[in-house]
């Protein structure tokens, strides 16, 4: 089976999504299940996992009953406030609905690049390990020190790192990124989705091969085991359409086994988040 395990919906709002700035204009419009199914079909992705884009609990509700209605959305990775004072109760709450596979805070916003590190915010993640719910970590590559120190305090719990921690491939800059990511990827309870790296290359003139270098060092640094195939659609559409977007990695992975090609494109993400055979 395969599983796009980033994808984002969205009724746009000014106010809510400010992070689309006019650099986006593209994505200045409603994304709905209805403009995404049709797109899925032509790579053979059968199921998606639905992400938050905004910091607000109303999303992860409006996600969870978008889920309910369109089967090809196997999971949400939503949001919650894991400072609050009341964290138990909020994720208790999420965790009632069986298609919340996880949790996600925007941390590559947040002016503190030591965020993650903050009690409360730990208090936080160690509730999300009682429920057994996963983690993703939204960073930049300068907080990758970071991430590795904060994932080294959470043993039992499960990380799994979104678009590779957004290498600067417009500069073509590897090398301290890669080094951070194996420094990250040493921790056998952390993943990471091979998603988002057509919009940190240049929108308008990249090609496959200026990425092979950043996925050669994905699979270097996590092997095919922990590695989770994504699109990041409809942020992905700012640099190619989706089919194109897909087909990066599944050409990639030609020159992989087939048992290998299984797993990132379908197989790690149903065992991480125990998707069911069938939508």
């Amino acid at each position: 089976m395969k599983i796009d395990a980033h994808q984002h919906f969205w009724r746009y709002e000014p106010r809510v999504y400010s992070w689309i700035d006019d650099t986006m204009q593209a994505l200045k419009r409603d994304f709905l299940p209805a403009d995404l199914e049709p797109l899925i079909k032509a790579p053979g992705i059968e199921r998606t996992i639905a992400v938050q884009a905004c910091q607000t609990p109303e999303e992860t509700d409006w996600l969870l009953q978008l889920a309910d209605a369109h089967p090809f959305i196997a999971g949400v990775i939503g949001w919650v406030d894991l400072q609050a004072d009341d964290v138990e109760a909020r994720v208790e709450r999420l965790t009632r609905h069986k298609k919340l596979v996880g949790v996600r805070h925007v941390v590559q916003s947040e002016p503190d690049d030591s965020f993650m590190l903050r009690p409360a915010f730990g208090r936080g993640i160690s509730v999300l390990g009682r429920h057994g719910l996963p983690y993703d970590i939204l960073i930049y590559p300068r907080h990758l020190p970071v991430a590795v120190d904060f994932v080294e305090h959470f043993d039992a719990q499960t990380f799994v790192l979104d678009h590779l921690a957004k290498p600067e491939i417009r500069r073509g800059a590897i090398d301290a990124w890669a080094r951070d990511l194996r420094r990250l990827a040493q921790h056998p309870h952390v993943y990471c989705k091979v998603s988002g790296l057509v919009t940190e290359a240049n929108w308008q003139g990249w090609t496959p091969k200026q990425l092979e270098p950043y996925l050669d060092a994905a699979f270097d640094c996590f092997g095919a085991g922990r590695l989770i195939a994504g699109s990041d659609w409809p942020v992905c559409t700012l640099a190619a359409d989706y089919s194109r977007t897909m087909a990066v990695l599944s050409d990639y992975l030609q020159r992989r086994t087939p048992g290998e090609r299984d797993a990132v494109l379908g197989g790690n993400a149903q065992k991480l988040w125990k998707l069911g055979a069938s939508a």
